[in-house]
């Protein structure tokens, strides 16, 4: 290859391993034209052992991997990594925890640059021995800080979701919260009690209701909503997930009621083939998945410089307007109408559980 190139070995030597040198741009373009005519590639092990970087990242996840939910986390962190010379290697640990142990240990083995330990929802998470104090967490925090972390901004989403609301007229706005207690339905709460107190709306506790986190738990706590009397039900629905406000619509459709005529609902995740696909298509809050990957990346490949090391970045979730939310009916005391129906339940049953 040096003599196809008219240089010398230690020219070639020095241009295919991106040696610093006073060899021209000329010469360096000819190198690797004749590099590429013969099919050589320099070899990332020696290179490794010479400048101790591998140019790799390591990524453990517990499903993400698995889900078309928060795989968008994946493409940032990958591209990030691309745009900056790097390859991933990812491990999907499917939550096993010696799986998870494993991975650690090879990554650690292979000398990766830098590791990313990541989880499918926003969660506070305990650190697993062997994760060195450089990791950068995406989607979750470490219970016990010491270490840079992404997550996204809940409370702000929360807010945001109700103010929507607000701006479109509402007064009487409920929350169909989820039952399982993560991180991500208190700071949502707490978003909506924020944007209620802004408004100068009091809190009414009936309005807050939970729910298994699917489409049913969402009907049925809508149900228990619907139920209350004409003057008291609400207007306006914001729902912890786009799955829960799927099933708001059901229970809304199966009353006759309009959306967003009779009633105006608000989902969380903007999640794919849910959110859009809804009748009318659903205003909601978006996860900012893949700028949290690629925020993770850079800063563990040390690109972008984000303060204290133990410090967590709360990420924008930004509002998705589509075609859910109105203005208030006229008058809050509409009939509580359901459809007509041979197999539908009388009017005074209980709701789904």
């Amino acid at each position: 290859m040096a003599a196809a190139a008219g240089v010398s070995v230690t020219t070639v030597s020095l241009v295919m391993n991106d040696v610093e040198s006073r060899i021209s741009e000329e010469t360096r373009q000819r190198v690797r034209e004749a590099a590429r005519a013969v099919g050589y590639a320099p070899s990332s092990v020696a290179r490794g052992l010479r400048t101790q970087r591998t140019r790799t990242v390591g990524l453990i996840s517990d499903q993400i991997a698995t889900t078309p939910f928060a795989g968008r986390m994946l493409a940032g962190a990958q591209d990030a990594a691309r745009d900056n010379g790097h390859l991933v290697y990812l491990i999907d640990t499917g939550g096993d925890a010696e799986i998870e142990r494993e991975a650690i240990d090879a990554l650690t083995a292979q000398q990766v640059d830098a590791m990313i330990y990541a989880c499918m929802w926003h969660r506070v998470v305990d650190v697993p021995q062997g994760v060195s104090a450089q990791t950068v967490m995406l989607d979750c925090r470490p219970a016990n800080g010491g270490y840079r972390s992404v997550v996204p901004d809940d409370r702000a989403g929360g807010a945001a979701a109700v103010r929507e609301l607000v701006a479109a007229g509402h007064r009487r706005i409920a929350y169909i919260d989820t039952d399982d207690g993560p991180i991500a339905s208190r700071l949502r709460h707490e978003g909506y009690l924020e944007a209620l107190a802004e408004a100068g709306i009091p809190a009414d506790p009936a309005l807050h209701i939970t729910g298994d986190t699917s489409a049913h738990g969402g009907r049925a706590a809508a149900e228990v909503l619907l139920d209350l009397p004409d003057d008291e039900r609400p207007t306006g629905i914001f729902c912890f997930n786009d799955r829960m406000a799927a099933g708001v619509y059901i229970a809304a459709h199966r009353r006759g009621l309009d959306i967003p005529r009779d009633l105006s609902v608000v989902g969380y995740d903007d999640q794919q083939l849910i959110a859009a696909e809804q009748d009318p298509p659903l205003t909601t809050i978006a996860l900012p998945h893949y700028d949290m990957g690629r925020w993770a990346m850079e800063v563990a490949l040390g690109v972008r410089a984000e303060g204290d090391e133990d410090a967590t970045h709360l990420m924008e979730c930004p509002v998705i307007r589509r075609d859910s939310v109105g203005p208030p009916p006229a008058q809050v005391a509409k009939p509580n109408r359901r459809r007509a129906s041979h197999t539908e339940r009388p009017p005074q049953a209980a709701p789904d559980r």
